[in-house]
C-alpha cells in the first residue's frame, strides 16, 4: 500500500507526518528547527527524500536548508543570497518610493524532474534559482526589473512572492503571484514577463480594473491542465482557461469569497477547494463555523464540507498553503 508524508511549517518548527494509504492513523516527528517559523517546505518531486526548507527569526534572520534523506538530517544551504540585496525600486502602501529589501523566502519550490534546481519566492517580491541544490543563486531579475515593478505595493502581509507554478512539460513556462501586483507569467525561462490579470476587479484600487496591483492571495493549477488556472484573490475565487490571458468570476454560492486558501483536487481537475473567512478584517469562519467548500464543476457551484470540522466557536484562519 501507499505511504503518504505530510510536511507542516509552523511558528513552532517544521513536523513531517506520514501515513499509510488508508490515513486512519499518523507518526509525527518530534519538531525539527524548533523556535523557527517555517514559511514554507517542499520535497522534490523528482527524489522524495530532497526536501528543502524556509525558516526565519526575528533573532536570526532566514535561513533554506536542505535534507538529502527524507528529514532525518538537515544543513543549511549557501544563504550568501539572501544579503546580497538588489538594485531598484517599487512604491510602497503612501506612494513614495522605496527600494528593494530582502526579508524572507515564502516559497520553495522544486524542479519538477531536477532535485538540484529550485525556485524561491522572495520578500520583496524576487525569484531566485539555484541549479546546483543551493550552492549558487541566481536572482531572475526579469520580473523585479520589467516595466511595472515599480508600481508595485506590499499587501497585508508584505511585498510576498508566494506562488510559483512550474508548466508539467514546457520548462519555460512560469506563473508567479505576488501580494499586491498580481499574477504574472513567463514563456522564456525568465527573461520576460507580462502581467496577467486581465478580468480581476478589486474596489480598494484607484482603478479596480488595473493591469497591476491586485491583491492575490493563491493560484492553482492541474497538472493535466496546465492551461487552467484556480485563483483566491483578496475577494472573489476566479478561473482561467487561458493561462491567465483572462480571468472569470466562480465564487457563485459562496456565503464569502474572501480567503486565502485554494486547491485542486489530486486526480479531478474540475474539482476544487476553498475555505471561506468571513471578510478581511475578520480573519476567521462565519458564524465560527469552520467549513470547507467544494465544487465538482471548476467553480459557481459550491457545497459545503463540514464533517469533523468544529461547527461553533471556531474562529481559526487557514493561510494559502495550509491546505493540500
Amino acid at each position: 500500500m501507499s505511504r503518504v508524508r505530510l510536511l507542516v511549517g509552523t511558528r513552532k518548527g517544521a513536523f513531517i507526518l506520514t501515513s499509510d494509504g488508508r490515513r486512519r492513523t499518523w507518526s509525527i516527528s518530534e519538531p525539527h528547527f524548533p523556535g523557527w517559523e517555517i514559511y514554507h517546505l517542499k520535497g522534490s518531486p523528482a527524489d522524495p527524500n530532497r526536501i528543502y526548507a524556509s525558516q526565519t527569526s526575528g533573532w536570526f534572520g532566514q535561513q533554506i536548508q536542505r535534507s538529502q534523506d527524507g528529514g532525518r538530517t538537515w544543513s543549511p544551504v549557501n544563504n550568501q543570497f539572501l544579503y546580497a540585496g538588489s538594485p531598484g525600486a517599487h512604491q510602497s502602501h503612501d506612494g513614495t518610493t522605496q527600494p528593494w529589501q530582502f526579508k524572507r523566502i515564502w516559497r520553495l519550490e522544486p524542479s519538477l524532474t531536477d532535485p538540484e534546481s529550485v525556485f524561491a519566492g522572495a520578500e520583496d517580491a524576487g525569484l531566485f534559482q539555484t541549479t546546483d541544490g543551493g550552492l549558487h543563486w541566481t536572482e531572475i531579475s526579469g520580473l523585479r526589473d520589467s516595466e511595472t515593478g515599480p508600481c508595485w505595493q506590499p499587501g497585508g502581509g508584505g511585498l510576498c512572492l508566494h506562488t510559483i507554478l512550474l508548466h508539467p512539460t514546457d520548462p519555460e513556462r512560469i506563473v508567479v503571484a505576488i501580494s499586491a501586483a498580481g499574477a504574472f507569467r513567463t514563456d522564456d525561462a525568465g527573461k520576460t514577463w507580462k502581467p496577467i490579470n486581465k478580468g480581476l476587479y478589486s474596489k480598494y484600487l484607484p482603478d479596480p480594473a488595473a493591469e497591476i496591483g491586485h491583491c492575490v492571495h493563491h493560484i492553482a493549477m492541474h497538472p493535466r491542465r496546465p492551461n487552467t488556472l484556480f485563483m483566491q484573490k483578496h475577494w472573489d475565487v476566479m478561473r482561467s482557461d487561458d493561462a491567465g490571458e483572462h480571468w472569470t468570476e466562480v465564487s457563485g454560492n459562496l456565503p464569502t469569497d474572501f480567503g486565502f486558501v485554494i486547491d485542486v483536487h489530486a486526480h479531478q481537475p474540475e474539482t476544487i477547494y476553498v475555505v471561506p473567512i468571513k471578510s478581511d478584517s475578520e480573519h476567521f469562519p462565519l458564524d465560527g463555523k469552520l467549513q470547507v467548500f467544494r465544487s465538482r464543476s471548476g467553480g459557481n457551484e459550491w457545497e459545503p464540507l463540514t464533517k469533523g470540522l468544529p461547527q461553533q466557536h471556531c474562529y481559526v484562519n487557514v493561510l494559502r498553503d495550509a491546505m493540500s
